[in-house]
Formats: C-alpha cells, structure tokens, sequence
C-alpha cells in the first residue's frame, strides 16, 4: 500500500519515496525548553510520532532516523535565566542549564505520558554550535551572508525563490510579518544568523566576536550533522512555516550548494481551546501537564491515551478545537474499543484502517474504521496508532480525579454496616445515591471495589 503525504512545499499531496529505503529521516521541529509544554505543543508531537510509527511499520524499525531538536538557548530562555540568575545569585549561564534541563525532563515525561515514542536523536542547539559557526562562515564566504555590527544576517536578496515554501513574494512577506527593524540591514527581511551576547548574557566565541545562534540556523544545522544535507521529511507545526521553516530552506540550500534540505514538508493545523485562541490573557492556556494532573477540564485527571485519541480524532492538517466535551466523547469511544481489544489476544491491521491511515494520515477515518472493525482489528489498529490498549489505564485513579474519595470510601463502610444489620433498603439507597454520581461498586470475595463510569 503506497503512502501519501501531503507537501506544504507543492501543495500537492503525493506519493512518498524515500530517498533511500534503508534510511528513511525524518526532522520535527522541537520544543524551545523554559517552560511547561502546552497541549498545541503536543500536537506536532503526536501527529509526528504516528507517522514515525508508520514509517517504522512500513520500512523496518532500524531504518526510519527520527530527529527532533530541542531548543536550549534562545532570548526567552536568557530572560528567564536572568530573572533566576538574580534571585538565586547564581550565573545566568548556570540558570540556563538549570532551567533547560529541568523543562526538557518535564517534557520528555509528558510526551512519554502520551504514548509518544522517544526519537531517534533529540539534540540541544548548545550541542551544535561549532556546526552553527561553521554553516554561517559557508554563507558569509558564498555571499550568502554579512557581518554587520557584530551580528550576522542571511541576504534574503541573494535567493531569488527566497518564499516558496509560503508562496508568497518578499513585498507580502513583509506586510505581514513581524521583522526586527534595524539600521545594520541591507534589507528589512534579512534575518539574524548570529547576534551578539554581552558579559550577562550566555555566548560562545566566533569570529564576529562572542554571541550566540539565530534561532532558524540551529534546525538547520542539526538536521545537516545528523540527516546530511537533504532528507525525506521536515515536520512541524503550521505556524512555523513562515518565518522559520521558510528560512531554514533558504539559509540550507544555500549552505549546501542548492540541494534541498528536505523533500516532503508537513504541517499540522493550529489548535484552540473552547471556540477560542490559546493565550494566558484569556485564561484558557492549558499545558500537558495540567491535563495529565487534573488541574484543568473539569478536574479530571485525563489519561494520555484520551489525550492521544482526542488529538487523532481530528486530521493534522486540519484545525482542532480542545473542549471539555470532546475530551468526554473521546473518553467514552476509547473504553469502547479497549474493551474490544482487550477481548482478544489477536491482532491484525485491516485493509479499510491501513488504506486511511497511508492517505495522508487520516487518523479520523482510521479510527471510524476501528470502531467497525472485528476485535483482533482493533487491537492492531489502536497499537499501531501508539494507543496502550489497557483498559486499566481508563479506570484507575484517572478516572477517579474530582471525586472525592475518602467520601466514597466512607459510603461502602456505611453500606457495609446496613447490609450487616439486614438493613436493605439504606443499602440500596447507597449504592444508588452513588451510581447517579457514576460510580459502580462492585461485590466480590476480596469486598467491595468501585470505579467510575463515564
């Protein structure tokens, strides 16, 4: 079965054909590591592991390279820096590895919590900067690039198909874009390659003094060292596609005598919550790791695996709206069908579910094949997809958040205490009282257990 992908670069979807069967690469952009990742993070996340997961299915585990890039210095990162740097009285540098490497802990076991698959390779750009260096001296010597008032600047005049991947010409980029004006720029669309650090801020030296990277050289130069200089895919979400995506192919090409960086890009679509665009001011920022906690959304403790179906149940190109009640619906489907595969020791990928899942991901109609699909079919589909298939994982202490359960606990020992004394009517009334809550008790030999019901 041929997969097809749908190429941000050609607007076309299309047959993928790698560029060498035994190493197939693949490069996601990364999480910029100074705070918790919030759920429109996860998304790129998630659509790219399936795809990783399918490429692995498709062409071996041994030859699919999946790369994605944590950004460990960046101006958000040193401003947070300093602001610990002061009140700890420690380095600013010293904050930065502090800081960096706590977050991306944090979100390594967020991710892991949503049944992603680490990738092959997740290099920080502190790591690469020598390559970064070197890259920018290839286009200053190729006149690609100038020194400028210690920075250096990619010349966007000097690659006449500088927007392709935007399809847009450099006039309406910038209208509108949002460009950093500045006297020591031949031209208001040059971006910065390498910057300046002073003595507070972290650096590294460079023959245009000491500094630090441009945030667009860093994917460009760790996706060269480890997937050479053109590989297969380039992922990443669809609000990266311009500046950032469109100046890494520029910057890429350049360096690297014209071959492109990478032949098949994809992006997923933009994620709100309730109806609305994510942001702080509105109150409705939610990070994994407040859902996986029970912080938000009704005090629900959701599952990763709800959190994952919730994703999947919506195409990647398209745009999502995270709701309360979508989470619920996604809830009640996912026991549905683990309960399906669970029934079987089976498993077998359908011919219906794989031909949606190679058109482009089309996780949504993969999943509608699922739900009408023979157990053994389910078991496969939902693993292949990442899902656990543990019923467990939905009804344990998931599933009991936002109840409180030193409460419930107390009405078994009442209802204990009325079927003791014969009294059958007050231990109907308990059971009762809690089942319109939701909760189930459940009789047994070891005594009485209770789970909750969606």
């Amino acid at each position: 079965m041929t997969l097809r992908l749908t190429n941000t670069l050609t607007r076309q979807k299309e047959d993928f054909a790698p560029l060498d069967p035994k190493n197939v690469r693949l490069y996601v952009c990364g999480p910029t590591v100074y705070d918790y990742a919030h759920i429109g993070n996860a998304r790129p996340v998630i659509v790219f592991d399936v795809l990783f997961r399918l490429l692995r299915h498709l062409y071996g585990e041994k030859h699919v390279k999946y790369v994605r890039n944590v950004t460990d210095i960046d101006d958000k990162i040193n401003a947070r820096a300093a602001e610990v740097a002061a009140t700890k009285g420690i380095p600013v540098e010293a904050a930065r590895v502090e800081i960096t490497t706590a977050t991306a802990r944090q979100f390594d076991e967020d991710v892991a919590a949503l049944d992603c698959l680490p990738p092959t390779d997740a290099p920080r750009a502190t790591q690469y900067v020598p390559q970064m260096i070197a890259m920018i001296e290839a286009l200053v010597a190729a006149g690609h690039a100038y020194a400028a008032e210690g920075h250096v600047l990619f010349d966007v005049s000097s690659k006449p198909d500088y927007g392709k991947l935007a399809k847009r010409s450099l006039d309406e980029m910038l209208a509108g874009a949002r460009v950093e004006v500045a006297p020591y720029k031949k031209n208001p669309m040059d971006f910065v390659l390498w910057k300046p650090s002073d003595a507070q801020t972290p650096g590294w030296p460079s023959p245009w003094g000491r500094g630090r990277p441009g945030w667009h050289i860093e994917c460009s130069a760790m996706g060269g060292a480890l997937l050479g200089d053109t590989f297969d895919i380039h992922g990443g979400g669809i609000d990266l596609m311009f500046p950032h995506h469109e100046n890494e192919i520029a910057q890429s090409e350049c360096a690297h005598g014209g071959h492109p960086l990478a032949r098949v890009w994809m992006h997923n679509g933009f994620l709100q919550v309730e109806g609305e665009k994510m942001s702080k001011s509105l109150g409705n920022f939610v990070t994994i790791n407040e859902l996986l906690n029970g912080d938000v959304f009704g005090g629900h403790k959701w599952p990763g695996d709800v959190l994952r179906f919730n994703m999947l149940r919506t195409h990647y190109r398209q745009p999502i709206d995270w709701t309360l009640d979508g989470l619920k619906e996604s809830w009640a489907l996912l026991e549905r069908m683990y309960e399906d595969a669970s029934s079987t020791r089976a498993t077998r990928l359908g011919l219906g579910f794989m031909s949606a899942l190679s058109d482009d991901l089309n996780t949504p109609l993969a999943l509608s094949e699922l739900y009408r699909s023979p157990a053994e079919e389910v078991a496969g589909g939902l693993a292949l997809l990442g899902f656990s298939c543990d019923p467990k994982r939905l009804t344990d202490q998931a599933l009991r958040s936002g109840i409180e359960e030193t409460w419930v606990e107390a009405q078994i020992e009442l209802r204990k205490v009325a079927r003791r004394a014969k009294d059958f009517k007050e231990s109907d009334r308990i059971r009762d009282e809690l089942l319109a809550k939701g909760i189930v008790l459940k009789d047994g030999p070891a005594g009485t257990t209770w789970e909750v019901k969606r």
